[in-house]
């Protein structure tokens, strides 16, 4: 993370550990200190908060295919959707993250095929779009 204003200062928020290139990211729309990430065929999803420096506050799991997509709601600080490979677009709920573990996703929903995309529709937050093959579907959440 670079300050625009003096570039000469910069913190590295996360590194992999085997240094697997992170794939994509998202900021929380709702909390700006935490952002979400993934490795490169990974099937797990990182939550960082930005005030705690190289650690994950939480390590997602849920898939059993490589993490194509994530996407924080738009109306919510804790809730989070995560697409893979395998069909799967899993919603979390990590309000209670900071007191016990979130080892499963409040929804899950199967594709006809391995998601490549998804979006949270910011003026329809009960609205969650997935691409797969030549496909785009639209959930109600």
């Amino acid at each position: 993370m670079f300050d625009l204003r003096s570039l000469e200062h910069s913190t590295i928020i996360y590194e992999s550990p085997n240094l697997d290139p992170l794939l994509r990211l998202a900021w929380n729309k709702q909390d700006a200190h935490y952002l979400s990430t993934f490795m490169v065929d990974s099937r797990r999803t990182i939550i960082l908060d930005i005030r705690m420096p190289s650690l994950p506050v939480v390590e997602l799991g849920g898939h059993a295919g490589c993490v194509n997509a994530t996407a924080w709601a738009p109306h919510s600080s804790c809730h989070l959707c995560t697409a893979g490979d395998d069909s799967q677009a899993l919603i979390w709920d990590l309000s209670q993250m900071s007191k016990r573990p979130v080892e499963d996703p409040i929804l899950a929903y199967n594709a006809d095929g391995e998601i490549n995309n998804l979006q949270w529709s910011k003026s329809q937050p009960d609205w969650v779009s997935i691409a797969f093959a030549d496909k785009l579907q639209i959930l109600r959440v």
